[in-house]
């Protein structure tokens, strides 16, 4: 079979949910299924390795064991570009692919290589998606976000440069589909796709549980410093309140709270939810985790002994202490660009039912007869 590659028309579109999604459909039905993330960007050191986040996440999701040069042959950090331009005959790029094709190619009846950032990243080093595609001789699987218009505008502006590198897209999948709008845009993408001679594969709906960050994504936004409840840090949010606001009116959902507050308010705040969880006949606490700002001017950070509200040790709710002001905190997170990592495998998991519920492998499976 032909190896696949996942490219998408940008960030954060879905390339890891489709890559999760065919490697475990593809096992499902006995292929024996390999992954490799040809360029990454964003590396992370675990037990003295160095690999892509996203090939470490498969090996523990899928239960290889990474080996970087096959795995994670290239990862572009930070230095690497402009040292590339300055003294390009000492990276050897392209045989550190290849050489990872040749022996995943030997050992798997398929491999699925997942993409980096939209398809002209890379470019910089002559490795942009569709280059790295031609290196891999993969077909492409093309990922692309819910609407019909904008959609194709960004599908044909990025398919361009497959098509200058003669690399073949074998379908298309659209993902975060308003439920509402599934239809509609099924009927409309359909009828455009096939004249541009490109198989939909499917359309994947908008699921929030997947756009939901965990406290541990929400500290690093805010760059603070657990205090409590450490281990509490995979807790998910669904929702920002912040302390001036708390009352009864403005609780708009029950459970999975992101409490913001400042110093000052802190005790008061708590209370205020107490309150409020008793008059919802709430057993357990709405929040997922509180955040204790400052004044954004003072690098003061809140210690330990400040914490002298019981309610945090008896509901097990992290806290989190940043120097910014409640507003720049909440900013800060309203910016989250969420992604499924080792430290969600509810994600992974609905990730990969979402893609078995709508996507039509047959219809991919047909391309390679």
């Amino acid at each position: 079979m032909k190896n696949i590659y996942v490219a998408a028309t940008s960030q954060h579109v879905g390339k890891t949910t489709t890559t999760l999604g065919l490697v475990a459909n593809f096992i499902e039905k006995g292929y024996k299924t390999g992954y490799c993330k040809p360029v990454g960007q964003q590396h992370v050191t675990i037990n003295g390795i160095t690999a892509d986040k996203d090939a470490v996440l498969f090996s523990e999701v899928t239960g290889f064991e990474i080996i970087p040069d096959l795995h994670s042959p290239v990862i572009i950090g930070r230095g690497v570009t402009k040292d590339f331009l300055d003294h390009p005959d000492q990276y050897h790029f392209e045989e550190k692919l290849l050489a990872a094709k040749k022996v995943l190619s030997e050992q798997y009846d398929i491999v699925v290589y997942e993409g980096t950032g939209h398809p002209g990243v890379g470019s910089i080093v002559n490795l942009s998606n569709a280059r790295v595609a031609k290196i891999l001789d993969a077909g492409v699987i093309m990922v692309v976000e819910g609407g019909i218009g904008s959609t194709i505008d960004m599908l044909n502006m990025c398919a361009a440069l497959f098509r200058e590198e003669n690399v073949p897209i074998v379908g298309v999948i659209v993902n975060k589909v308003r439920p509402e709008k599934m239809e509609e845009t099924r009927f409309y993408l359909q009828r455009k796709l096939d004249q541009m001679g490109f198989p939909l594969l499917g359309l994947l709906p908008y699921e929030q549980s997947l756009s939901l960050p965990i406290m541990e994504m929400i500290r690093k936004a805010v760059d603070g410093k657990i205090l409590m409840n450490e281990d509490c840090m995979n807790n998910k949010v669904e929702d920002i309140i912040a302390g001036s606001l708390v009352d009864v009116d403005e609780f708009h959902k029950f459970e999975n709270l992101l409490l913001v507050t400042s110093t000052i308010r802190l005790n008061q705040v708590i209370e205020k939810v107490e309150s409020v969880a008793r008059m919802k006949n709430l057993k357990t606490s709405p929040l997922s985790g509180v955040i204790v700002t400052s004044d954004g001017r003072h690098h003061r950070w809140l210690d330990l002994a400040d914490l002298n509200h019981p309610y945090f040790s008896k509901h097990k709710i992290p806290v989190i202490t940043t120097t910014l002001d409640t507003y720049g905190s909440v900013v800060k997170i309203t910016r989250i660009e969420v992604k499924i990592n080792n430290r969600t495998p509810w994600k992974t998991k609905r990730a990969v039912e979402l893609f078995h519920e709508h996507v039509d492998f047959d219809n991919l499976l047909k391309s390679y007869e």
